[in-house]
């Protein structure tokens, strides 16, 4: 397969004024090495720091940097899901622009391209700093998602990617308001390839993926992809009529004799309205993201754009 012809790289940033410097100049010389023709998309998920002026600054002094301004901060899927929509290369990496997806696997990643692979995606195999907590829970969470749904999503493997044409047009065709990109490109297929990297440190500022928003993305991840937790409370229910059948029968043989079984009766019932409270909440759950959906709202709403050529 030839080499690529054109290259867009959609960078999400959000508060990531001291990176974006030497972030840009890191990239820039990575991409120049290709000698392909190349665009880096940055997307402002409504930062409230310099990044947009320094972006701005990028734009006018590079006519391949194009600046596309959310109109507040949709989150990072939304940020990523507005740049795909905007590029229009040959292929399309997405990467964060924070130092921690290195710029110097890019040749790499499309070397692998060019030996007929639709999608590249990078897989960490060790984080410098990360926490153990952050470690074990990312960790057991793509083991469980791995049990309770069809489409095999990789753990280590985030939104550092290359992309074809076919690929990014599929993801188009995807119309979830709750977007989960991971699985999404896991669902689509394709043939791909998985190259190994660590993580660099950042070049400055802090993380913005709070806990907060770890747990909603790992919801919608679950929500989106399996129906675990509906058969989850099938199973409940099947353990508590199983229990109502051994509390009769108990029941029965103890009719001419004082009832010592309260406290069991207690215990399930109270055992019971908790499992079909969760079991409300979970269908909810759903419920509300179909609510969500149906409205067809979009995904992100755009405030300005920088060097985007019609």
């Amino acid at each position: 397969m030839a080499t690529p012809r054109s290259l867009d790289v959609v960078v999400p940033v959000y508060n990531e004024a001291p990176c974006i410097d030497k972030f840009y100049h890191s990239l820039l010389a990575e991409l120049e090495g290709l000698q392909i023709p190349f665009r880096v998309l940055y997307v402002n998920d409504g930062s409230q720091d310099e990044t947009q002026a320094l972006l701005i600054g990028l734009a006018q002094a590079d006519e391949r940097v194009v600046v596309l301004e959310l109109s507040r901060n949709f989150g990072h899927q939304a940020a990523i899901t507005c740049g795909l929509d905007a590029a229009s290369a040959d292929w399309v990496l997405t990467m964060d622009g924070d130092g921690e997806h290195p710029p110097e696997k890019i040749p790499e990643m499309v070397a692998l391209a060019t030996q007929g692979f639709d999608l590249v995606l990078v897989q960490r195999q060790e984080a410098q700093s990360i926490s153990w907590f952050k470690r074990a829970t990312s960790d057991g969470f793509y083991r469980i998602l791995g049990q309770i749904t069809s489409t095999p999503i990789l753990s280590g493997v985030g939104d550092f990617r290359l992309m074809s044409h076919a690929v990014v047009e599929a993801m188009r065709a995807m119309p979830e308001y709750h977007r989960f990109l991971r699985g999404m490109v896991a669902w689509v297929g394709f043939r791909t390839a998985i190259l190994p990297y660590t993580p660099a440190a950042r070049m400055g500022g802090t993380s913005k993926y709070s806990f907060k928003k770890m747990t909603r993305l790992a919801i919608d991840a679950v929500y989106s992809f399996s129906l675990a937790p509906i058969f989850a409370v099938m199973a409940a229910g099947m353990v508590f009529l199983l229990a109502a059948v051994a509390a009769g029968v108990v029941g029965l043989a103890q009719l001419n004799h004082a009832p010592t079984w309260n406290p069991l009766l207690v215990f399930l019932l109270l055992l019971c309205t908790g499992v079909l409270l969760v079991a409300l909440g979970g269908i909810g759950i759903y419920i509300g993201l179909i609510f969500q959906q149906v409205k067809e709202r979009p995904v992100y709403l755009l405030r300005s754009v920088s060097n985007q050529k019609s």
